[in-house]
């Protein structure tokens, strides 16, 4: 039997936080690791217990959740670990910083509850869970308001570019080898090579970069070679 994946849940709030642990400890293949009320807590515990995933509040006591985001993400000892932001409002400038600092993705708190074990498992799988729609909106709010230089897309080639502009579309791998007429392993490897490139963690930081760098607009029109 695989080994279950393993949950840390950080809130500060104790009813939410035992409601997570009490749903994703129901699911076989997820198990609950730990439990931190406050981001300080969730960084240690993250760097102790290494899980697979965090569920991140971002707004707690001490340190917020985007600090704490970032420094799980970029400590050599938690590389691996990835963070799925909890929050109450889609339009939230906390989530788009938690992005920006390495998070895989958000959901809302009222998420039904099949739907949250199940973006633990896609986290946990590697993949990015943000959706095309809010991501535009997030960018056309609170992409103006960071202090930050945009991404250089130098260095990418022109098929690199147009399989960067389908990822922030919200296509699947699948969806961009039919688009392009490439194969998957072809498909991966250009993803590969932009993870590498743009020095990303996963496909939501992907799409971050897409709109920062302007290859992509926060309206519905996008750039890209025809």
């Amino acid at each position: 039997m695989a080994k279950p994946i393993r949950v840390v849940v950080a809130d500060d709030q104790a009813l939410l936080r035992g409601s997570f642990r009490v749903l994703v400890d129901t699911a076989p293949d997820l198990a609950v690791v730990g439990e931190a009320t406050t981001g300080t807590e969730a960084v240690r515990i993250a760097t102790r217990e290494k899980p697979d995933v965090v569920l991140m509040d971002v707004r707690m006591p001490e340190m917020d959740g985007v600090e704490a985001t970032r420094r799980i993400c970029r400590a050599p000892e938690t590389a691996e670990v990835r963070v799925l932001i909890l929050t109450m409002f889609d339009l939230d400038a906390y989530v788009y910083a938690a992005l920006r600092a390495g998070a895989s993705g958000f959901l809302l708190k009222d998420t039904p509850p099949a739907d949250l074990l199940s973006a633990i498992r896609v986290i946990a799988g590697g993949d990015a869970l943000l959706a095309p729609s809010v991501t535009r909106r997030l960018i056309a709010k609170f992409g103006n308001l960071e202090d930050t230089a945009a991404p250089d897309l130098t260095g990418i080639t022109g098929r690199e570019r147009e399989v960067l502009v389908l990822i922030a579309r919200g296509l699947s791998n699948h969806a961009i080898g039919e688009q392009l007429r490439l194969s998957q392993g072809t498909v991966k490897t250009h993803i590969g090579h932009l993870l590498a490139k743009l020095h990303a963690r996963d496909r939501a930081q992907l799409v971050i970069a897409a709109y920062e760098s302007g290859l992509v607009s926060p309206s519905r029109r996008v750039q890209g070679r025809r």
